[in-house]
Parts: structure tokens; C-alpha cells; sequence
């Protein structure tokens, strides 16, 4: 589809070098009628350069191609309505070419705002904190909270201050859904503010995509989900069962960054040999969870009570996290495929499956 909408500007570009030859006189033009003055072709010219440079730009993926299409759409249109008579038929590509670019400034817009948000969590991030999380910092810990540290490797390392990851997966939207959605996602973590930014690109359909942000900072969560990256669908801010939720999923992805796990914040109960229940509590938003493990120290399953949506209509409703398929990121040991599932009234809602291909830490 990309290369297809490429070859339409560049076809529509050079259809353009036709105004210039007959203003020029280069060549014989018999499908102009209209006579084109010099100036005039300079400027057939002009969006010539401006359409092909918009292809180049987009050959190149650079995300500002969108500028470069505008501009020669509004010369092109011009040109169009100054010689209505032979060259009307230009707006239908015209049309096409600026109903992309707007949706490429909403994709660039959506991706400044999000690194905008990002950039702000981050800049609270210390450098020059060295800390080795020892044996004997975990010791109060439940015994097998304490195994699943050892076992990650996180145990004589650096304690983690940031994390950034990459995702894949698939998405549905809603119980009943048969299709599955081709999902891509990046995450960043800080841990001495708690806080996770998520922001994914969802395709449904050919030329139809979803982006969102799910966000936890300062003890509140908040949600964005557009359509085309262009028209809310989803826009929640600092509500109770919101922040509740993001906190939970924030509790809950711990498990890719172990050493976050002896935050002050989170307080830590055994409940048998391989489940430790922990809660977290944070700028007075507080949530509970429990983690699973099996007899190596593996985390295998994460369980929390979550509200399923916001506002009145919100539901409590099991929210389970199963994970397996370990790698190694800097030394450090974490489960890289997995699903997320609610457990409703009709049935297990399996919502996303996910994959970690990528994890930088600090």
C-alpha cells in the first residue's frame, strides 16, 4: 500500500512537467488547450519538485514528509483551479495525497506528544545512582520472592532506574472477537517515581490503524486511544479506577525489571511456597496483586482483582497475566512471551498476546 500511494505522487509529479514544457515551449503539449505563461511555469514546476521530494521523503521514512505533500497539494490545487479546463482531474489525486499527509501529521502530532511525556518522566531519572542490590536487601522478602531475584540474576547487579522495551503482539477489543489484530508496542519504566508510558500502533485493517498511550505518573493513570491516530475513541485521566488499574499494571510488568520489586512502595506478603501477594501503594493510589512462581524461581502467572473499563460503568473482574519463554537482557533473566486475559462472568477473555524482543535497562 505504501509503495502503491508512492508511485501515485510520482506519477502525479511528473504529470505536472507538462505545464512547464508548454510554458517553455519544449515541447508540443496538445492535452494543455490553455496558454501557460512563463512565471506560471515555473511554478508547474515548483510542485513537480515538491511531489517528488515528498516521495523521496516517504522512500526514506522520514516522518515530516507530510509538510513537503501539503505545500505542493496547495501549489498543485492552484494551478488546478487557474486551469480548471484542462487540468480539473488533478484534484482527484490531490484529494488523496492531502487526506494521507493529514493523517501523517496525526501520527507525527500523537508521536511529539507521547515523546514529549516521555522525556518528562525521564528527566527525573538519576545517573548517578550505582546501587548494588545485594542478598541481604532482599532478605525480608518472601523466601520465594528472594529465589525469583537470585534466579533473574538481578541479585550483585546494579539496582534498575529505566527500562525501555519493545513488543509485539496480537490484540482483539472486545470477548467474542474471532480477529486478532497485529499489534507493536514500546514501553518505558522509571522506578524510583514509579511511572510506565506504553504506546502502541494497532493495525485492524489495510489503510485502518489505532494508536494509544496508556500512561501511569505521580500515583494517576490515564488513557488515549485514537482512531488513525486522528479521532478519540478513549480519553481517561485521573480517575480512581483508572489510576487503580495503571498501578496494577505497573506492579504487575515489574517482573521485566526484578530488582523494582524492593521498592518502598510495595509491601510484600507470603502466602505459600510459590505465591507471594504484594501491594503496592503509592501518592494515594493503592492496589494489590499476586505473583506466581514455580519451583526453579520462575514467575509463571500474575492475578490482580481490576476494574475491566472506567467511570460507573467499570467492572471488578480478575485480570491475569501468564508469561514463559525466558531470555537473558544485560544478564538479567525475564519471561518474554505471554498473554493477558480477563476472567468474566461468560469466560476467560484472552485480550493480547505479547512478545519482548528488545529491553534496555538504565
Amino acid at each position: 500500500m505504501k509503495w502503491f500511494f508512492i508511485l501515485l505522487v510520482v506519477i502525479h509529479a511528473l504529470i505536472h512537467l507538462l505545464g512547464f514544457l508548454k510554458a517553455f515551449q519544449l515541447a508540443e503539449i496538445n492535452q494543455l488547450t490553455q496558454n501557460i505563461s512563463k512565471p506560471m511555469g515555473i511554478l508547474w514546476l515548483i510542485a513537480l519538485i515538491l511531489f517528488l521530494a515528498a516521495a523521496i521523503q516517504l522512500i526514506i521514512n522520514h516522518n515530516l514528509w507530510w509538510i513537503t505533500g501539503i505545500m505542493g497539494v496547495i501549489l498543485s490545487q492552484v494551478l488546478i483551479i487557474l486551469f480548471w479546463q484542462d487540468a480539473k482531474f488533478g484534484t482527484i489525486p490531490n484529494v488523496l495525497i492531502l487526506i494521507v499527509a493529514v493523517l501523517a501529521f496525526a501520527d507525527w502530532s500523537f508521536n511529539r506528544d507521547v515523546k514529549k511525556e516521555i522525556d518528562e518522566m525521564l528527566s527525573n531519572v538519576s545517573e548517578d545512582k550505582k546501587e548494588i542490590l545485594t542478598e541481604e536487601k532482599i532478605s525480608y522478602l518472601p523466601t520465594i520472592v528472594q529465589k525469583w531475584l537470585i534466579n533473574s540474576g538481578v541479585v550483585g547487579k546494579k539496582t534498575i532506574h529505566s527500562v525501555y522495551l519493545k513488543q509485539r503482539g496480537q490484540m482483539r477489543m472486545k470477548p467474542g472477537q474471532k480477529e486478532w489484530y497485529q499489534a507493536n508496542a514500546e514501553q518505558w519504566f522509571t522506578t524510583d517515581n514509579p511511572a510506565f508510558i506504553w504506546k502502541v500502533k494497532v493495525d485492524m485493517m489495510p489503510c485502518v490503524f489505532f494508536t494509544g498511550r496508556d500512561k501511569f505518573s505521580d500515583g494517576k493513570g490515564s488513557m488515549i486511544i485514537k482512531i488513525l491516530s486522528l479521532i478519540n475513541i478513549v480519553n481517561t485521566t485521573d480517575d480512581k479506577k483508572i489510576n487503580e488499574g495503571t498501578l496494577q499494571r505497573y506492579l504487575g510488568e515489574t517482573i521485566w525489571f526484578p530488582s523494582a520489586v524492593i521498592s518502598p512502595y510495595i509491601k510484600w506478603e507470603e502466602v505459600d511456597s510459590l505465591t507471594a501477594k504484594a501491594t503496592m501503594n503509592y501518592k494515594g493510589t493503592t492496589g494489590t496483586a499476586l505473583f506466581y512462581f514455580n519451583n526453579d524461581g520462575d514467575f509463571v502467572k500474575f492475578s490482580a482483582m481490576r476494574y475491566m473499563g472506567s467511570g460507573d460503568e467499570a467492572k471488578l473482574k480478575e485480570w491475569i497475566i501468564t508469561l514463559s519463554d525466558y531470555k537473558i537482557f544485560d544478564g538479567i533473566k525475564i519471561p518474554v512471551k505471554g498473554e493477558a486475559t480477563w476472567r468474566l462472568d461468560e469466560g476467560d477473555f484472552i485480550w493480547y498476546k505479547l512478545e519482548i524482543y528488545d529491553v534496555k535497562y538504565n
